[in-house]
């Protein structure tokens, strides 16, 4: 007979960035078994030493570098893991990418991926990062998610930008420049970019770094 392991509890985090003008999400490569040369989304078994969300911080700061950016609790999941029973408590977060620096390691080296073009996953992660793309769309209609994705100072050629990323769909200029201002979830800094022979580009920030409900 088989010994019987007891359930584990462990975190996932989906961290979410924009960059070449795509949502690209953080995956390491696992370098031992179960799943071992599969990639898979950063995590690690709970301790109980710290809460989960904690846990969820604690690993997006040794992946990235970076702190105090957007995090929220996705879903709890059972067996994602085929091997041992358990309980994935999942969250996702949203980083600036300028403000990124990865680990570097030659052991579970992480990379940024396409959302829209994933290599073979282990534990069911496309099913996380699937609705982790979901949560992300639908928050942008009554939020100012976007926050965690951009700098302080942002054209609003930017911000459209990380909006068709994550919508994966063109916006009309006008329209989405008049919701933006309507909302009042952007204001003018009044400073401007310089980019070559164009004219200077007005600059905006979010009126707040904390989530908001619009």
């Amino acid at each position: 007979m088989s010994e019987q392991r007891e359930p584990v509890t462990a975190t996932i985090v989906v961290i979410f960035a924009i960059i070449d003008d795509a949502l690209q999400v953080l995956l390491v490569h696992r370098s031992a078994p179960p799943e071992q040369g599969l990639w898979a989304l950063p995590g690690g078994r709970w301790d109980g030493s710290t809460t989960l969300e904690e846990a969820a911080a604690a690993k997006l700061i040794d992946e990235t570098g970076a702190r105090d950016l957007y995090l929220e609790q996705l879903f709890t999941a059972s067996n994602l893991d085929a091997v041992q029973a358990g309980v994935a408590v999942a969250y996702f977060a949203l980083v600036d990418e300028q403000a990124v620096r990865l680990r570097t390691s030659q052991e579970w080296p992480p990379a940024w991926h396409r959302v829209d073009a994933l290599p073979p996953l282990a534990f069911r992660n496309n099913e996380v990062i699937a609705q982790a793309v979901a949560r992300v769309r639908a928050k942008l209609d009554y939020t100012n998610i976007a926050f965690g994705l951009l700098p302080e100072q942002f054209t609003l050629r930017e911000l459209q930008s990380a909006y068709e990323a994550i919508l994966g769909t063109a916006l009309d200029r006008r329209n989405f420049r008049k919701r933006m201002l309507q909302t009042e979830v952007i204001e003018p800094t009044g400073e401007v970019r310089r980019m070559g022979a164009h004219r200077p580009a007005q600059l905006y920030r979010f009126t707040s770094r904390e989530p908001v409900f619009l």
